[in-house]
């Protein structure tokens, strides 16, 4: 098996995720900065048990009071893990809009703060408790893992 294909490692319903990927994790905390003070949202995509890949759909809104994704433009041959959005403010917790949006994908759903750093993000379940992820240093280089989508 290609050591970053896309198939699922399932366990159950739930997908057993190992943690981020460290230029992911970059990704996200630059695009959280660049949106401020709107909020940026996207959805976490995962090969081999490893975020590697933010999903940003088309339509998605953004505004300093919130973002809204609209899940209906997910292409059919993607698949997601959860999400992530930011807020303009230190307040990394997951409000009650954001619980009822985890309820509808996948479980892990990061939200990063202001001042958007290493320390400003946080990991929750669907029911908004913290969970650890762990931020992973791997070689995400498509020219060296033969991406075969194309």
């Amino acid at each position: 098996m290609n050591p970053m294909s896309t198939e699922a490692v399932d366990v159950g319903k739930r997908r057993r995720i190992k943690g981020i990927a460290r230029d992911t994790l970059d990704f996200i905390l630059n695009a959280a900065r660049s949106s401020h003070p709107d909020e940026f949202a996207g959805l976490l995509e995962a090969e081999d048990g490893i975020i590697v890949n933010v999903i940003l759909l088309p339509g998605t809104i953004s505004s300093n009071r919130g973002a809204r994704i609209h899940l209906d433009m997910m292409p059919l041959h993607l698949s997601s893990v959860g999400s992530v959005h930011s807020h303009p403010t230190p307040n990394n917790r997951p409000s009650q809009a954001d619980l009822a949006f985890f309820s509808k994908r996948g479980d892990y759903h990061i939200i990063v703060g202001y001042p958007y750093d290493d320390e400003a993000w946080k990991c929750y379940n669907t029911q908004g408790e913290r969970q650890a992820l762990p931020v992973l240093d791997v070689d995400l280089d498509p020219d060296t893992e033969g991406d075969e989508i194309w």
